[in-house]
């Protein structure tokens, strides 16, 4: 392993670098990290923030946890080592979308503190934006659109977090929308109030 990275010669310092990029764009790239239940409401909510900031000028890029597994992590399934590398993969491509000047909407249900860490020091603290879709379980088995609860809690699906698997709420995320009590569009202008100012070039 060692002899491979004496042969790895990084170009980071001769290629444009992000600021470059952003004053192209005419916008700061941040991470928006959603993290939530199945079922809490983050790939809904990322759509209409995603819209809502095009229609403002910024240019974005939404990561899906559904979409991404059937792509570049189409090979890792749901213990606790593929959870960890599912979004240690994902981490390092939002800082390469980071490093391009985009907007980056993640979500995932990223079900523990660790994993959220883990997460936070790739991408740099400075640009992590966490966003906790606070919906009460019963609410998300209510709605169970894509009826993988029905599943998890006739044991078809392990490790299914909130049911076989647990999931550590953040404690002092930088956003708190409670779905339970505001409309997608509330919960996008709570949204917007926090990162406008964060990626507005004055």
């Amino acid at each position: 392993m060692q002899e491979n990275q004496n042969n790895i010669h990084p170009v980071f310092n001769r290629i444009l670098q992000r600021k470059d990029k952003e004053s192209l764009l005419q916008q700061k790239s941040i991470v928006i990290w959603f993290t939530g239940l199945s079922g809490s409401g983050k790939t809904t909510i990322a759509i209409a923030l995603e819209q809502a900031l095009n229609e403002k000028g910024f240019l974005t890029q939404i990561l899906d946890g559904d979409n991404v597994r059937t792509g570049i992590n189409n090979n890792l399934g749901f213990s606790e080592e593929d959870r960890i590398e599912n979004i240690r993969r994902i981490s390092e491509v939002s800082k390469l979308f980071l490093n391009c000047g985009i907007i980056t909407l993640n979500c995932f249900v990223s079900p523990t503190v660790a994993i959220r860490e883990q997460a936070k020091k790739i991408i740099g603290a400075e640009n992590f934006v966490e966003v906790f879709v606070n919906t009460p379980i019963e609410i998300c088995e209510q709605r169970d659109v894509k009826g993988l609860y029905k599943k998890a809690r006739a044991g078809e699906i392990k490790n299914f977090t909130g049911i076989d698997a647990p999931f550590e709420a953040p404690t002092n995320p930088a956003i708190n929308v409670k779905t339970a009590h505001q409309s997608v569009e509330e919960s996008v202008n709570v949204i917007l109030k926090t990162i406008l100012p964060l990626i507005t070039i004055k």
